[in-house]
């Protein structure tokens, strides 16, 4: 099970952060969980929305170029060493971690582990087969 994000190449100066949340704000769109990696002159946005297609006209309309990709996210109890028992499963799974990002939820109290694992067929069998609980793209 896969979450689709978007990811946004953009200028690493003041108030573009602003334009592209302004973008997806004035469509309607709800930023559920974002990571923002930089360099001194460009960054990359990566994205959970609620609705993905919706948000990558929008910033396309903006001048922002977005692309999609699939990620995995994990639901874990919000306490100590929960992270640590996932990435252990991870770990065991012999696949390779390329990003990573988490957020709390206040409403159910869990924390959500979002992260990047290239070979898709592979990671959604082993992390299964690991018992991790993953979570879908929800509307």
């Amino acid at each position: 099970m896969t979450i689709k994000q978007i990811s946004v190449f953009m200028e690493n100066k003041p108030g573009t952060m602003s334009k592209v949340t302004d973008a997806l704000g004035n469509s309607g769109i709800d930023v559920r969980a974002a990571s923002l990696a930089d360099t001194q002159d460009f960054g990359i946005l990566r994205m959970i929305v609620s609705d993905t297609d919706k948000a990558v006209k929008a910033l396309a309309e903006a001048g922002y170029v977005a692309s999609v990709c699939d990620v995995f996210a994990a639901e874990v109890p919000d306490r100590p060493g929960a992270m640590t028992e996932l990435m252990k499963k991870v770990a065991e799974t012999g696949l390779n971690l390329e990003y990573m990002y988490a957020f709390v939820s206040p409403e159910t109290k869990d924390a959500y582990i979002v992260f990047r694992i290239k070979d898709i067929e592979s990671a959604e069998k082993a992390l299964s087969e690991k018992g991790i609980k993953l979570i879908g793209n929800a509307k």
